[in-house]
């Protein structure tokens, strides 16, 4: 195995990665961001409601991208599994 075949099958799997956990980050982010700003202006700092909104936020983001999220896995994983033998030889 070359260092740019190393390279690029890395560069894929941290692709892949941020394909799966990206829209789950940004789920947790955002609706973290939005209840700080509300407890702020409220002056409730109490840290259970965070959690849960984020929680919730992302129960419902996964209930919602888990499929394509996982079809996106699988397809990567499949198309890795096909290219082992290229890799090796």
């Amino acid at each position: 195995m070359t260092p740019e075949l190393a390279l690029t099958e890395l560069r894929r799997g941290l692709e892949v990665a941020l394909w799966v956990g990206g829209p789950l980050l940004v789920t947790v982010l955002v609706v973290g961001v939005v209840v700080g700003v509300l407890q702020a202006a409220t002056q409730i700092n109490e840290p259970t409601i965070a959690f849960v909104a984020k929680a919730a936020a992302l129960t419902a983001a996964l209930f919602a991208l888990g499929a394509f999220l996982l079809g996106y896995l699988v397809e990567y994983t499949t198309t890795l599994f096909h290219r082992i033998p290229h890799l090796i030889g």
